[in-house]
């Protein structure tokens, strides 16, 4: 990492919202007292500029991307606290990263070194897990879509995996029945509960219909599944998800509970403890309308413990699922405002962050919003009476658009603004419309008023950009 000491002092301003000017280091519309999210946000900010990782003039980079890696041990912490306080010590517990939620290899290696295992769901985020060297043992493997041969790779692997349909089942079957030594693999039947749907149905995955794993109330289905995991002894392990944000946290419980009781089930009619482990997902929300991190895993605790106390008995292992909530809060965007200008009366700030890294938010910004932050080109918070303006992304479409008539200083050509919150699912999948390429994604740390940064994802080139366009293959249709 490289390391600058930037002046920690405060800056009174409205860059975030509208209002008075709050209290220096602290929000608009924050209670009173120090909030050192956002004053170690503007610490890293004028950082990022001072050693030219992003900033106003043509000839530095308009846009960067970054994590705070301090932030997501923090989370980890979290999470693994929050369980361990409620188990017996003996309890198994593996917390699997989703690493779906940010596949980056330095990330999966610094989860991996708070002793978070990996939730893969394709080929290529297995590919990621063994990159970043995490074992077998550690990985889990989900899918609706597993191919024979990436269920005969993880079998041999020892790989946990997740079945997630009948016909599936049936390959496995064939799998091991081919080979007549010991299972490696951890096995289990992912259920659907079918407990219904959260504020954002594209993330509900335990409705009646939902495409994801064994409905658990279709007719017949409860007894069948008994059976399989009775006639099948390699059979181990329960696996439910009942979606992520926009789910509240009684709902993912009543999914967890259902399954908890299918287990108490399957074990009660083999007469004895078939199903050992259970893998409860992730979901926790995300509070992306402020820095408060809420809710808590903690709090994820506490709403299974009311909802399946016998979860926390020690009877079971435990495996979670983990994405949004570990990474979410730890991202920040810094992108240059290109052009300022006024169109039927609003002010339209065009910057270089849009769909490319915010895909979400700009194809459905009622359920997908972020905040935006306005500094300076020196990385200084603005001032200034809020207006209300839209800020603008770079793509060819007129809805590329973080934010529509957000009240904000006024912006100008050469500011920044900073877009809290994207370590899940924004910058780290990147959506290549316009062939926008990939922006450099750096790690930073800080220690007192110095600020170290570590490139964690180099910007993708020009000349790598068009080779992947197929550059190479140029006259193949001719």
């Amino acid at each position: 990492m490289t390391a600058e000491t930037v002046d920690s002092a405060s800056h009174g301003d409205t860059h975030g919202g509208t209002g008075p000017r709050p209290e220096p280091g602290r929000e608009p519309g924050s209670a009173p007292g120090p909030e050192p999210a956002a004053a170690r946000r503007d610490l890293v900010v004028r950082a990022a500029v001072r050693q030219g990782l992003v900033g106003p003039d043509e000839g530095d980079e308009p846009l960067v991307c970054l994590l705070d890696t301090a932030g997501i041990r923090d989370s980890a912490a979290a999470l693994t606290a929050a369980f361990a306080a409620a188990l017996p010590p003996s309890t198994p517990v593996l917390h699997a990263f989703a690493v779906k939620a940010c596949p980056l290899v330095p990330v999966l290696r610094l989860l991996a070194a708070t002793g978070l295992g990996c939730e893969v769901a394709s080929a290529g985020e297995l590919g990621l897990a063994r990159a970043a060297g995490l074992s077998p043992d550690r990985t889990v493997l989900d899918s609706p879509a597993k191919t024979t041969a990436e269920l005969r790779e993880a079998l041999a692997l020892g790989i946990a995996v997740n079945v997630d349909n009948r016909q599936e089942l049936e390959r496995i079957d064939a799998l091991i029945a081919a080979d007549p030594g010991p299972v490696r693999s951890p096995i289990g039947l992912r259920i659907n509960p079918q407990t219904g749907a959260g504020a954002i149905d594209a993330l509900s995955t335990a409705t009646a219909t939902s495409k994801f794993g064994f409905a658990l109330r279709d007719e017949g289905a409860r007894e069948w599944l008994v059976r399989a995991c009775a006639e099948r002894p390699w059979l181990t392990r329960l696996h439910t998800h009942s979606g992520s944000q926009g789910v509240p946290l009684p709902l993912i419980a009543r999914g967890v509970r259902a399954v908890h009781e299918l287990a108490e089930e399957v074990n009660a009619r083999v007469g004895r403890r078939r199903i050992d482990t259970i893998d409860i997902g992730g979901g926790l929300p995300v509070n992306f309308a402020s820095d408060a991190a809420t809710p808590s895993y903690a709090d994820y605790v506490a709403a299974l413990r009311t909802a399946a106390p016998a979860l926390f008995d020690g009877s079971y292992g435990l495996v979670t699922e983990f994405g949004r909530s570990l990474t979410a809060k730890h991202g920040l965007v810094l992108a240059r405002v290109e052009y300022a200008k006024t169109t039927g009366g609003r002010p339209v700030a065009l910057t270089h962050a849009g769909v490319q890294l915010a895909t979400r938010t700009v194809y459905a910004p009622a359920v997908w919003p972020v905040r935006i932050l306005a500094y300076d080109g020196r990385g200084v918070p603005k001032e200034g009476a809020p207006l209300a303006q839209d800020v603008a992304g770079p793509a060819c479409f007129a809805g590329d658009l973080l934010a529509e008539a957000r009240s904000l200083p006024p912006l100008a050509a050469g500011d920044l603004i900073a877009v809290p919150d994207t370590g899940a699912y924004f910058f780290t999948a990147h959506y290549g419309y316009n062939s926008l390429p990939r922006p450099a994604v750096h790690g930073f740390a800080v220690e007192g008023d110095a600020v170290r940064f570590a490139l964690a994802r180099p910007a993708q080139s020009l000349p790598a950009l068009v080779e992947e366009a197929g550059a190479a293959h140029r006259d193949a249709l001719l």
